[in-house]
């Protein structure tokens, strides 16, 4: 899952991102409503955390483009307003959710995969495939029943190769999937994950390479 958060406190910004990394998702920041819109035009976000008093660009004018421009991100609304007035005027311009601050990391954690869950067809709770099972709820992965500890982006990548069932994912997907905007898309990251989540799913080799397409699990 990628996720983009709007918000200009940025301690708060960079603790949101913080927690939702240690989670495997991707995160990118934007600290007014001028950078979300910029980042939202490039990158394609399964869930905007959008905090509603955004400086330049006002979080009010980037939920009606979002929803204007028919993207499938959803959007969980924040404001230091917790009053029924203010919620009622967030989910009318297109929010998905609304969560007033202070609120707790766990709450937002679990709103975030319910917008997520929604925002693309839904995986079931066990991914499996060639004797590789992948338990997205626990963060566990077992070959052959042998419990395989991963890093969190060897995870993130596993989990994209068995959600594409056989299909072949690029080296340009995973980049955008699983790691955030400032990774250099000339890096050889995907390759050097790719190599050491071969070595602790050890053999026979589970994962194909396709020359000049991408990898899959056939």
């Amino acid at each position: 899952m990628r996720v983009l958060i709007a918000e200009d406190e940025r301690m708060l910004a960079d603790s949101i991102a913080e927690g939702l990394r240690a989670e495997a998702l991707a995160v990118d920041i934007a600290y007014d409503g001028d950078s979300a819109l910029e980042r939202l035009g490039v990158h394609d976000y399964d869930v905007l955390i959008l905090d509603r008093d955004l400086p330049g660009v006002h979080g009010d004018d980037v939920c009606r483009s979002v929803v204007g421009s028919g993207a499938l991100v959803r959007i969980l609304m924040l404001t230091a307003s917790a009053d029924v007035r203010s919620r009622v005027a967030g989910l009318s311009l297109g929010a998905d959710d609304y969560l007033p601050k202070p609120f707790a990391f766990e709450e937002l954690l679990a709103r975030v995969h319910a917008l997520g869950r929604r925002a693309r067809p839904a995986d079931p709770p066990m991914l499996e495939r060639a004797g590789v099972r992948l338990d997205r709820a626990h963060r566990q992965v077992f070959r052959g029943g042998r419990y395989v500890p991963l890093a969190r982006k060897e995870f993130g990548v596993l989990a994209e190769l068995l959600r594409a069932d056989g299909a072949v994912v690029s080296a340009e997907d995973l980049l955008e999937k699983v790691w955030d905007e400032h990774i250099d898309p000339f890096t050889n990251t995907v390759r050097t994950t790719m190599m050491k989540l071969r070595r602790k799913l050890g053999d026979p080799p589970v994962i194909e390479t396709v020359p000049g397409v991408g990898y899959r699990i056939p």
